[in-house]
Protein backbone atom coordinates (compact mmCIF):
# COMPACT_ATOMS: atom_id res chain seq x y z
CA UNK A 1 0.00 0.00 0.00
CA UNK A 2 1.02 3.53 -0.79
CA UNK A 3 2.99 5.71 2.03
CA UNK A 4 0.93 9.30 2.35
CA UNK A 5 -2.68 8.50 2.57
CA UNK A 6 -4.30 10.95 4.49
CA UNK A 7 -7.79 13.62 4.49
CA UNK A 8 -6.72 14.45 0.98
CA UNK A 9 -6.48 10.69 -0.14
CA UNK A 10 -3.65 8.32 -1.42
CA UNK A 11 -0.71 9.85 -3.13
CA UNK A 12 0.99 7.75 -5.31
CA UNK A 13 4.88 8.51 -6.89
CA UNK A 14 6.03 7.50 -10.08
CA UNK A 15 8.44 5.38 -8.51
CA UNK A 16 5.28 3.39 -6.74
CA UNK A 17 3.27 3.36 -10.05
CA UNK A 18 6.71 1.44 -11.69
CA UNK A 19 6.70 -0.97 -8.89
CA UNK A 20 2.98 -2.09 -9.26
CA UNK A 21 3.63 -2.92 -13.04
CA UNK A 22 2.65 -6.95 -13.57
CA UNK A 23 2.92 -8.62 -16.55
CA UNK A 24 -0.16 -10.42 -17.36
CA UNK A 25 0.15 -14.37 -18.69
CA UNK A 26 -0.64 -13.02 -22.36
CA UNK A 27 2.33 -10.94 -22.04
CA UNK A 28 0.49 -6.91 -21.04
CA UNK A 29 1.71 -4.38 -18.86
CA UNK A 30 -0.51 -4.09 -16.31
CA UNK A 31 -0.81 -1.54 -13.78
CA UNK A 32 -3.82 -2.23 -10.75
CA UNK A 33 -4.15 0.67 -8.19
CA UNK A 34 -7.53 -0.38 -7.41
CA UNK A 35 -8.68 0.70 -4.14
CA UNK A 36 -6.25 2.72 -2.91
CA UNK A 37 -8.36 5.87 -1.70
CA UNK A 38 -7.50 7.71 -4.77
CA UNK A 39 -9.22 11.02 -4.93
CA UNK A 40 -7.44 12.27 -7.89
CA UNK A 41 -6.32 10.59 -11.26
CA UNK A 42 -2.38 10.51 -10.26
CA UNK A 43 -0.48 12.52 -12.83
CA UNK A 44 2.60 10.73 -12.32
CA UNK A 45 0.87 7.82 -14.34
CA UNK A 46 0.88 9.95 -17.94
CA UNK A 47 4.55 9.19 -18.22
CA UNK A 48 3.19 5.43 -18.46
CA UNK A 49 2.07 5.71 -21.57
CA UNK A 50 3.68 1.97 -22.45
CA UNK A 51 1.48 0.45 -20.29
CA UNK A 52 -0.86 -1.93 -21.50
CA UNK A 53 -3.78 -2.28 -18.96
CA UNK A 54 -4.93 0.39 -16.55
CA UNK A 55 -6.94 -0.59 -13.49
CA UNK A 56 -7.93 2.64 -11.06
CA UNK A 57 -11.57 0.83 -9.94
CA UNK A 58 -12.69 1.18 -6.62
CA UNK A 59 -11.12 4.74 -6.10
CA UNK A 60 -12.79 8.41 -5.20
CA UNK A 61 -11.83 9.84 -8.71
CA UNK A 62 -14.32 12.82 -9.64
CA UNK A 63 -12.35 13.69 -12.82
CA UNK A 64 -9.76 12.17 -15.59
CA UNK A 65 -7.36 14.52 -16.94
CA UNK A 66 -8.33 16.27 -20.51
CA UNK A 67 -5.40 14.29 -21.50
CA UNK A 68 -5.68 10.63 -20.98
CA UNK A 69 -5.84 10.18 -24.74
CA UNK A 70 -1.72 10.19 -24.20
CA UNK A 71 -2.12 6.52 -23.28
CA UNK A 72 -1.69 5.26 -26.84
CA UNK A 73 -1.26 2.12 -26.29
CA UNK A 74 -3.64 1.27 -23.49
CA UNK A 75 -5.81 -2.05 -24.85
CA UNK A 76 -7.61 -2.11 -21.23
CA UNK A 77 -8.96 0.62 -18.91
CA UNK A 78 -11.17 0.09 -15.78
CA UNK A 79 -12.93 2.57 -14.29
CA UNK A 80 -15.82 0.77 -12.27
CA UNK A 81 -16.59 2.09 -8.64
CA UNK A 82 -15.24 5.83 -8.94
CA UNK A 83 -16.91 9.30 -8.93
CA UNK A 84 -16.67 10.28 -12.53
CA UNK A 85 -19.61 12.19 -13.74
CA UNK A 86 -17.91 12.83 -17.43
CA UNK A 87 -15.09 11.30 -19.65
CA UNK A 88 -12.92 13.63 -21.48
CA UNK A 89 -13.12 13.93 -25.56
CA UNK A 90 -9.68 12.66 -25.44
CA UNK A 91 -10.56 9.34 -24.87
CA UNK A 92 -11.68 8.67 -28.08
CA UNK A 93 -7.57 9.06 -29.31
CA UNK A 94 -7.57 5.26 -26.95
CA UNK A 95 -8.08 3.69 -30.59
CA UNK A 96 -6.34 0.45 -28.76
CA UNK A 97 -8.90 -0.31 -25.98
CA UNK A 98 -10.59 -3.27 -26.26
CA UNK A 99 -12.47 -3.16 -22.67
CA UNK A 100 -13.95 -0.34 -21.18
CA UNK A 101 -15.53 -0.10 -17.65
CA UNK A 102 -17.02 2.51 -16.50
CA UNK A 103 -19.52 1.11 -14.36
CA UNK A 104 -20.79 2.74 -11.16
CA UNK A 105 -19.80 6.10 -11.46
CA UNK A 106 -21.77 9.25 -11.93
CA UNK A 107 -22.23 9.93 -15.25
CA UNK A 108 -25.29 11.02 -17.15
CA UNK A 109 -25.69 11.26 -20.67
CA UNK A 110 -24.13 14.54 -21.44
CA UNK A 111 -21.20 13.54 -19.70
CA UNK A 112 -20.22 11.08 -23.04
CA UNK A 113 -18.19 12.49 -25.73
CA UNK A 114 -19.11 11.48 -29.24
CA UNK A 115 -15.69 10.57 -29.43
CA UNK A 116 -16.35 7.17 -27.89
CA UNK A 117 -16.99 6.60 -31.07
CA UNK A 118 -13.57 6.54 -32.59
CA UNK A 119 -13.40 3.27 -30.23
CA UNK A 120 -13.26 1.23 -33.16
CA UNK A 121 -11.44 -1.92 -31.52
CA UNK A 122 -14.12 -1.92 -28.48
CA UNK A 123 -15.22 -5.41 -27.47
CA UNK A 124 -16.89 -4.84 -24.09
CA UNK A 125 -18.59 -1.19 -23.06
CA UNK A 126 -19.79 -1.51 -19.25
CA UNK A 127 -21.45 1.49 -18.48
CA UNK A 128 -23.77 0.11 -16.07
CA UNK A 129 -24.81 1.90 -12.72
CA UNK A 130 -25.12 5.47 -13.85
CA UNK A 131 -27.67 7.55 -14.77
CA UNK A 132 -27.68 7.32 -18.79
CA UNK A 133 -30.91 8.07 -20.44
CA UNK A 134 -29.07 7.61 -23.73
CA UNK A 135 -25.71 7.24 -25.56
CA UNK A 136 -23.79 8.85 -28.24
CA UNK A 137 -25.08 8.18 -31.64
CA UNK A 138 -21.59 8.19 -33.04
CA UNK A 139 -21.43 4.51 -31.19
CA UNK A 140 -23.03 2.69 -34.19
CA UNK A 141 -19.27 2.75 -35.04
CA UNK A 142 -17.83 0.12 -32.68
CA UNK A 143 -18.42 -2.52 -35.39
CA UNK A 144 -16.54 -5.07 -32.84
CA UNK A 145 -18.86 -4.31 -30.04
CA UNK A 146 -19.55 -7.92 -28.22
CA UNK A 147 -20.79 -6.95 -24.92
CA UNK A 148 -22.32 -4.10 -23.75
CA UNK A 149 -23.48 -3.30 -19.90
CA UNK A 150 -26.44 -0.61 -19.95
CA UNK A 151 -28.02 -1.79 -16.32
CA UNK A 152 -28.79 0.21 -13.72
CA UNK A 153 -29.97 3.42 -15.63
CA UNK A 154 -32.68 4.94 -17.02
CA UNK A 155 -33.26 3.99 -20.45
CA UNK A 156 -36.76 3.89 -21.26
CA UNK A 157 -35.67 2.71 -24.98
CA UNK A 158 -33.05 0.50 -26.14
CA UNK A 159 -30.94 3.04 -28.17
CA UNK A 160 -31.15 2.42 -31.67
CA UNK A 161 -27.57 1.56 -33.08
CA UNK A 162 -27.45 -1.20 -31.07
CA UNK A 163 -29.67 -3.29 -33.81
CA UNK A 164 -26.91 -2.63 -36.45
CA UNK A 165 -24.22 -4.04 -34.50
CA UNK A 166 -23.68 -7.10 -35.74
CA UNK A 167 -21.21 -8.67 -33.26
CA UNK A 168 -23.12 -7.54 -30.42
CA UNK A 169 -24.02 -10.48 -28.67
CA UNK A 170 -24.19 -9.84 -25.12
CA UNK A 171 -26.44 -6.69 -23.93
CA UNK A 172 -27.18 -6.02 -20.10
CA UNK A 173 -30.22 -3.97 -19.53
CA UNK A 174 -31.22 -4.91 -16.29
CA UNK A 175 -33.33 -2.99 -13.77
CA UNK A 176 -33.94 0.15 -16.54
CA UNK A 177 -37.28 1.71 -16.78
CA UNK A 178 -37.94 0.06 -20.07
CA UNK A 179 -41.16 0.91 -22.27
CA UNK A 180 -42.85 -1.34 -24.51
CA UNK A 181 -45.58 -0.51 -27.15
CA UNK A 182 -48.92 -2.28 -26.92
CA UNK A 183 -51.76 -1.83 -29.16
CA UNK A 184 -55.50 -1.31 -27.41
CA UNK A 185 -57.60 -1.61 -30.74
CA UNK A 186 -58.04 2.36 -30.96
CA UNK A 187 -53.94 3.32 -31.39
CA UNK A 188 -50.71 2.39 -29.73
CA UNK A 189 -50.11 2.79 -25.59
CA UNK A 190 -47.08 3.06 -24.29
CA UNK A 191 -46.38 1.07 -20.93
CA UNK A 192 -43.46 0.73 -18.41
CA UNK A 193 -42.39 -2.26 -18.28
CA UNK A 194 -42.38 -4.31 -15.18
CA UNK A 195 -39.35 -4.30 -13.23
CA UNK A 196 -38.46 -7.57 -12.08
CA UNK A 197 -38.15 -8.51 -16.25
CA UNK A 198 -34.84 -8.23 -17.56
CA UNK A 199 -33.57 -8.79 -21.07
CA UNK A 200 -30.24 -10.50 -22.26
CA UNK A 201 -29.38 -11.25 -25.50
CA UNK A 202 -27.21 -14.33 -25.76
CA UNK A 203 -26.52 -16.37 -28.94
CA UNK A 204 -29.02 -19.39 -30.22
CA UNK A 205 -26.37 -21.46 -29.32
CA UNK A 206 -27.32 -21.43 -25.59
CA UNK A 207 -30.64 -22.51 -25.74
CA UNK A 208 -32.23 -26.61 -26.18
CA UNK A 209 -33.21 -27.74 -29.20
CA UNK A 210 -37.05 -27.56 -28.16
CA UNK A 211 -36.58 -24.14 -26.69
CA UNK A 212 -35.82 -22.77 -29.85
CA UNK A 213 -37.49 -24.33 -32.03
CA UNK A 214 -40.55 -23.05 -29.95
CA UNK A 215 -39.71 -20.13 -29.68
CA UNK A 216 -39.54 -19.82 -33.70
CA UNK A 217 -42.79 -21.17 -33.79
CA UNK A 218 -43.85 -18.99 -31.15
CA UNK A 219 -42.82 -16.12 -32.94
CA UNK A 220 -43.83 -16.20 -36.35
CA UNK A 221 -47.53 -17.41 -35.05
CA UNK A 222 -47.66 -13.85 -33.19
CA UNK A 223 -46.26 -11.86 -36.71
CA UNK A 224 -48.89 -13.60 -38.87
CA UNK A 225 -51.94 -13.65 -36.34
CA UNK A 226 -51.11 -10.35 -34.70
CA UNK A 227 -52.55 -11.42 -31.29
CA UNK A 228 -50.54 -11.14 -28.34
CA UNK A 229 -49.32 -14.76 -26.81
CA UNK A 230 -48.47 -16.17 -23.38
CA UNK A 231 -45.13 -17.74 -22.25
CA UNK A 232 -44.25 -20.89 -23.64
CA UNK A 233 -42.53 -22.94 -21.74
CA UNK A 234 -39.45 -25.03 -22.50
CA UNK A 235 -37.89 -27.75 -21.88
CA UNK A 236 -34.99 -26.49 -19.88
CA UNK A 237 -37.21 -24.51 -17.80
CA UNK A 238 -38.36 -20.71 -17.43
CA UNK A 239 -40.55 -18.62 -20.22
CA UNK A 240 -39.89 -19.48 -23.78
CA UNK A 241 -41.29 -15.98 -25.15
CA UNK A 242 -43.57 -12.65 -24.02
CA UNK A 243 -44.94 -11.01 -26.90
CA UNK A 244 -44.35 -7.58 -25.50
CA UNK A 245 -40.70 -8.32 -25.37
CA UNK A 246 -41.12 -9.22 -29.71
CA UNK A 247 -42.62 -5.58 -30.15
CA UNK A 248 -39.61 -4.19 -28.03
CA UNK A 249 -37.62 -5.55 -30.21
CA UNK A 250 -38.05 -5.93 -33.74
CA UNK A 251 -36.55 -9.11 -35.25
CA UNK A 252 -35.44 -10.76 -32.39
CA UNK A 253 -36.88 -13.56 -30.35
CA UNK A 254 -37.10 -13.73 -26.59
CA UNK A 255 -36.06 -17.22 -24.84
CA UNK A 256 -35.45 -17.72 -21.27
CA UNK A 257 -34.38 -21.08 -21.40
CA UNK A 258 -30.38 -22.51 -19.83
CA UNK A 259 -28.64 -18.50 -20.49
CA UNK A 260 -25.52 -20.31 -19.49
CA UNK A 261 -23.91 -16.56 -18.94
CA UNK A 262 -23.97 -15.03 -15.29
CA UNK A 263 -25.03 -11.81 -16.20
CA UNK A 264 -22.77 -10.72 -12.52
CA UNK A 265 -19.62 -11.77 -14.81
CA UNK A 266 -20.85 -11.46 -17.91
CA UNK A 267 -17.80 -8.85 -18.78
CA UNK A 268 -14.86 -11.15 -17.75
CA UNK A 269 -16.04 -14.53 -19.66
CA UNK A 270 -14.48 -15.28 -22.49
CA UNK A 271 -16.96 -15.67 -25.24
CA UNK A 272 -17.96 -19.07 -26.40
CA UNK A 273 -19.29 -18.46 -30.04
CA UNK A 274 -16.67 -19.55 -32.49
CA UNK A 275 -17.89 -16.90 -34.96
CA UNK A 276 -20.09 -13.95 -34.12
CA UNK A 277 -24.01 -13.75 -35.94
CA UNK A 278 -25.33 -10.69 -36.73
CA UNK A 279 -27.70 -8.79 -34.12
CA UNK A 280 -30.57 -9.54 -35.93
CA UNK A 281 -30.19 -13.20 -36.87
CA UNK A 282 -27.73 -14.77 -34.00
CA UNK A 283 -28.51 -13.31 -31.23
CA UNK A 284 -32.02 -13.90 -29.08
CA UNK A 285 -33.32 -11.53 -26.37
CA UNK A 286 -33.26 -13.44 -23.09
CA UNK A 287 -35.84 -12.82 -20.11
CA UNK A 288 -33.81 -13.99 -16.78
Amino acid sequence: MPKGKGAKGTKVSLKIAKKAIRMTPDGQRRLTLSNMGLTSFPKCLLKLTNVDELDLSRNLIQKLPDNIGNFSSLRWLDLHSNKLESVPESIGNLVELTHLNLCNNRLNSAGLPSTLGSLTNLKSLNLGMNQLDALPPTLVALNNLQELGLFDNLFIKMPEFVRVLRNLTKVNVKRNPLSYVQGDGKGMLKKKAEPEEDVHLVHESSLCTTCLKRCKAERERLITEGQRGRGVRGSCGGDVLEEKRIRTFSGLMTPNSIAIVNQDVWRIRAMTSATPLPFNAGTTAVNL
